[in-house]
């Protein structure tokens, strides 16, 4: 690692955008080691074994016919900075287009602070089911990431079996891809939500109801995937949960308030309140109905109902 490299890549940024994404992405890689990437015999066959596996079971649980994405890939972590650099320049972009989207702000803490963001999400993503949201090509494939060193640093760090680590991790990723499966319709959905706050930002308001939307949205894609990890995962996973939970809560201060200014406090509200709801509609009905939710857009609960589902369950039956 060099902090030298790191600053110089940002001091060298360049051209019009509010942005240098490349100097941005080789600050971000400058400050974090890539890890191995030597995979041991059969593990490339374990990572596939795994994926093909939760498909199956998933599709079993869920009902739902879904293929995993064609780009499956095993990363390192300066391979997930590539890979994210334009996922973050695609959500960008819209504020870019907008004149005066970022008054008085240099180019060079912008890309700094991109820098900062991308190496410290290189060093703590384990896996990841992209959907390709706000892509220039919608009929780009999906992907799906797993960052090597990442699972087995935390497989480490929480004294718990890598293989079956690494194999929660995949079922986990391969839930996503079966919502997006079930319901085609909730890429447009997303993106529709996402632009709407961001043309608000750009133009200098808070579209209030385009971000709670889009909220209560990831809070049921969380719910949900978590929903079928409870029926399909071929293992108890409750001390997995129960180990990683305690490590997050066992972070520095410092670490604990990035991740709060980057939203991640805000992922893991999402994934608790919504596994509330989806545990609350399966006692009152059963699996089936919890699937209503991919039907069409007019069923994902709002967010009132994600605290009364309910509320969501008659009007859905009706």
């Amino acid at each position: 690692m060099s902090l030298y490299r790191s600053a110089r890549a940002v001091a060298g940024a360049s051209g019009s955008d509010a942005v240098d994404w490349r100097s941005a992405a080789e600050a971000a890689k400058a400050v974090t080691e890539p890890g191995s990437l030597t995979l041991e015999p059969g593990e490339r066959e374990a990572f596939a074994r795994d994926v093909r596996d939760a498909r199956a079971s998933i599709r079993t649980v869920s009902g739902v016919e879904f293929d995993v994405p064609d780009t499956v890939e095993i990363q390192n972590r300066h391979h997930w900075i590539d890979a994210n650099v334009a996922t973050f320049e695609r959500i960008m972009a819209p504020l870019e287009a907008h004149a005066g989207a970022f008054p008085g702000i240099a180019q060079t803490i912008n890309t700094g602070t991109m820098g900062v963001l991308l190496a410290f999400l290189g060093r703590n993503v384990l896996g990841q089911y992209d959907p390709l949201l706000l892509a220039d090509a919608p009929d780009e494939d999906h992907a799906l990431y797993f960052v090597r060193p990442n699972i087995l640093k935390v497989a480490a760090a929480l004294e718990v079996d890598p293989d079956r680590f690494r194999r929660w991790i995949a079922f986990h990723e391969v839930t996503h891809a079966a919502e997006f499966g079930a319901a085609p319709w909730l890429s447009d959905h997303l993106e529709a939500r996402m632009r709407d706050g961001i043309d608000a930002l750009a133009e200098g308001s808070f579209d209030r109801e385009a971000f709670r939307d889009l909220d209560a949205a990831m809070t049921v894609v969380e719910g949900y995937a978590e929903l079928l990890m409870d029926h399909a995962f071929d293992d108890e996973y409750e001390d997995l949960r129960r180990k990683l939970d305690a490590k997050r809560q066992g972070r520095a201060p410092l670490q604990r308030l990035f991740r709060r200014l980057l939203g991640l406090g805000l992922k893991e509200r999402q994934y608790e309140r919504g596994k509330r709801f989806f545990e609350t509609v399966v006692a009152e009905r059963d699996l089936e109905t919890a699937g209503l939710v991919w039907e069409r857009p007019e069923n994902l609960p709002t967010n009132e109902e994600l605290d009364a589902p309910k509320l969501w369950v008659r009007r859905v039956e009706r």
